[in-house]
């Protein structure tokens, strides 16, 4: 019977770890317990939404909230955040980037 109690708690605490939060219904814990946004960065999207209401996408999301940029909305959907029930997509969403330098050629 402990054995099924300790399992149960371990798959609520991995579950909890992992979940996700929508931008346009989460409060402030909710937001700050995402991975990558503090307290100061959930509170300017709190006050961003109450301002200008619901964010549309995730490109009105990037340009309404200082310090959200193409990179770090990528992470924060990663780590569980949405917009509008959607984590972020596209090109860059789906593949990380890989810059190979060409080799340089010797004389």
């Amino acid at each position: 019977m402990l054995k099924k109690i300790l399992l149960v708690l371990c798959m609520l605490t991995a579950t909890a770890s992992f979940a996700q939060v929508d931008v346009n219904k989460g409060d402030l814990a909710a937001l700050d317990g995402i991975k990558g946004i503090g307290s100061s960065t959930a509170q300017r999207i709190l006050d961003e939404r109450s301002k200008g209401g619901n964010f549309k996408d995730w490109a009105d999301f990037e340009s309404r909230v200082s310090g959200i940029g193409e990179k770090k909305s990528l992470k924060l959907s990663q780590a569980g955040l949405l917009v509008n029930g959607k984590p972020k997509t596209g090109e860059a969403a789906a593949a990380p980037k890989t810059a190979a330098k060409p080799a340089a050629k010797g004389k």
